[in-house]
């Protein structure tokens, strides 16, 4: 097998709003660590997404180096987000129900605003577990407010064969990766079991279902029939569309795009 290699990583602090890229990530028990460590909710606890809001796409993320959260987006102040509260929440993210914890009324206004629809955001607590699913995963695993898993992987070359495709190629940002890696063939993940990176280990759990957040464009928040039309035509099976590969960790570490992978099985 040719040299396969880490090319991308990727952050995505607060639940379906934007993320970037970075030279290097630490990963902790739940994944990269503050990937999806916040999320906003509705005035009933339930997690919001693109999928409801599509002018998420448009808030941008940056962490600072007191770990804090810094909110971004056309016409509105940024916003830091200061520790989490004492206040409690009880939130739902698909059929799981935890203990959150409140970031503040000023982020909660401030999202409210520009999404125009009352919410809320919090954050995860250290002291709150919430299991990957059982039917991919051992009991001590651990994810964040990701939709099931604390990694995504795509192989670059994936996306360069969907975008030879397309009309207008598309960013790899567009499908929310946390981990790229180069040097197989396109769709080679697929066949992936196990993987060595570094320090750590991965298992590949299941292939990633699309849902529509790739078809909305993150810099206007336009949604349109592209990427999931052609990817209909050759990447579906049992009515889903797949692209993509859902790993679940074993131990804490560094990743540092260049490093190699090592396809254990």
């Amino acid at each position: 097998m040719p040299s396969v290699r880490v090319s991308g990583l990727y952050r995505y602090p607060v639940k379906s709003l934007g993320g970037g890229a970075f030279s290097s990530l630490e990963v902790g028990a739940r994944g990269p660590e503050l990937d999806r460590h916040w999320m906003v909710v509705d005035a009933d606890g339930r997690f919001i997404t693109q999928r409801q809001q599509p002018r998420m796409c448009l808030i941008q993320t940056r962490i600072d180096r007191d770990q804090a959260l810094w909110l971004a987006a056309s016409g509105m102040p940024e916003i830091r987000v200061g520790g989490p509260l004492a206040e409690r929440l009880e939130v739902r993210v698909w059929g799981d129900e935890l203990s959150a914890s409140a970031a503040g009324p000023a982020a909660d206004r401030w999202l409210s605003e520009f999404l125009g629809l009352p919410c809320r955001l919090v954050s995860l607590p250290d002291d709150v577990a919430r299991p990957v699913d059982p039917d991919y995963a051992d009991p001590p695993d651990q994810v964040g407010f990701a939709d099931g898993f604390p990694f995504l992987l795509i192989s670059q070359a994936s996306l360069d064969d969907l975008n030879s495709r397309l009309e207008s190629p598309l960013p790899m940002l567009r499908f929310r990766p946390n981990l790229v890696v180069s040097g197989c063939d396109p769709y080679a993940e697929d066949g992936w079991r196990r993987l060595r990176i570094g320090d750590l280990e991965f298992h590949v759990a299941k292939p990633c279902s699309r849902c529509i957040i790739p078809t909305i464009d993150p810099t206007t928040a336009q949604r349109s029939a592209e990427p999931l039309r052609t990817l209909r035509g050759y990447r579906r099976r049992d009515n889903k569309i797949y692209f993509g590969q859902n790993l679940v960790h074993r131990g804490s570490g560094s990743l540092r795009v260049g490093m190699p992978v090592e396809v254990l099985a």
